[in-house]
């Protein structure tokens, strides 16, 4: 089968909400990192074939294929096309995906695959709350037949299903406190050792993540009030509302011979799976199980781990599920710490995981992360 490889990855800081990104338009934000792309590999940007960009709630500056508008804004030539997709948190992920499919496929040779998510300027939730012509409530699934006669009126919420892993699987609130503040001191170590410098792109005076918090401690923590009354989830346990844009170069065999690329790495598996809607996050664990099925590979033959911190207790119970030892998963911090510009943080993940793959010498490594509808995508990276 052909093969697809990872040629270059590059990402803007992630802005907290109101930060220094908060003005960027949509369509600027995701140029920022197609400019750096197409800069660093040296490719002819005509030679492009498509762009991909995962993004929600494409409303107002997110609307109109933000991807088609995003190569447009980044100066590049008119002639290549863009494709805007959803798949919820894991768009951005998803768009690597589908470029990979395509140059497997043999049909595509050069593709921009990434994300880009404005939460202050969009607020997440945007568009499935936008006033239509039928009044749901807050719950627009009830608007279906289909649903309700499946899964009730039910609360159908992020919240609720991170509160019912939390308790599922026996989530204490202190274990999430102390792996939230573990995402914080990670996250800031990666920061002070220079460890994200290759992958990020400084946009305006913008030049590191700007979620990561000095001076928490856990004690701070535990003063919190939950979410939900009576839940175990705060504030401090759950992903930050962010800004930010990352895309990658997927190429061809053929296209790295053709224009003298070096890939960084080679897609060794891709796949995606889905679970129980309502507990909404638990995706990953039926998808690894997958995914490991699918490859004859075992979760000890990664070396590192990318499992999206949406909430404490989503990888909490992942890692309880598979085995998987704290020490690999999210080493440089997480979306706890980091912050989650939803449509964009695939692609993060991945920039991320390939660097800190080469840093450390590893060879493969697997990323997950949980997304609406019950679902997560599953992508193995093998470093070259």
């Amino acid at each position: 089968m052909p093969e697809a490889f990872i040629v270059d990855a590059v990402r803007t800081p992630v802005g907290k909400r109101g930060g220094g990104l908060s003005g960027v338009h949509s369509a600027d934000l995701g140029a920022h990192p197609i400019q750096a792309l197409v800069e660093r590999t040296g490719i002819d940007p005509e030679r492009v074939d498509d762009v991909i960009y995962g993004c929600c709630d494409t409303i107002g500056p997110q609307a109109g294929d933000i991807a088609r508008t995003a190569w447009l804004a980044a100066g590049m030539p008119e002639a290549v096309p863009g494709v805007t997709i959803d798949r919820q948190c894991g768009s951005g992920q998803q768009a690597v995906s589908f470029a990979a499919m395509g140059v497997m496929a043999g049909v595509q040779d050069l593709v921009v695959a990434g994300g880009v998510q404005n939460m202050s300027q969009i607020p997440i939730s945007s568009a499935m709350t936008l006033a239509g012509p039928l009044d749901l409530g807050d719950n627009p699934f009830h608007g279906s037949t289909g649903w309700v006669d499946r899964y009730g009126t039910q609360e159908v919420s992020q919240f609720r299903g991170a509160e019912l892993i939390a308790e599922k699987w026996n989530i204490s609130r202190e274990t999430m406190e102390e792996f939230a503040f573990a995402s914080h001191e990670r996250a800031l170590t990666a920061i002070d050792e220079g460890r994200f410098e290759r992958e990020i792109v400084p946009l305006g005076d913008v030049s590191v993540d700007e979620g990561p918090r000095r001076g928490g401690s856990i004690e701070k923590m535990a003063t919190l009030a939950p979410l939900q009354e009576g839940g175990r989830l705060t504030a401090a346990l759950a992903s930050q509302l962010s800004d930010g844009a990352a895309a990658l170069l997927i190429a061809s065999e053929a296209a790295v011979k053709e224009h003298n690329l070096t890939p960084r790495a080679r897609i060794h598996h891709m796949s995606v799976r889905a679970d129980d809607p309502i507990y909404m996050l638990t995706g990953p664990i039926a998808a690894t199980t997958h995914a490991m099925e699918k490859t004859g590979m075992s979760v000890d033959d990664m070396d590192l781990f990318e499992c999206n911190e949406a909430f404490a207790s989503v990888p909490l119970a992942w890692m309880a599920e598979h085995n998987i030892p704290h020490e690999k998963v999210n080493v440089n911090g997480g979306a706890i710490a980091l912050g989650h510009p939803i449509g964009c943080t695939g692609a993060r993940l991945m920039t991320t995981l390939l660097n800190e793959l080469e840093r450390t010498g590893g060879r493969y490594g697997l990323q997950t992360m949980c997304e609406g509808g019950g679902q997560a995508n599953v992508t193995i990276l093998e470093r070259l």
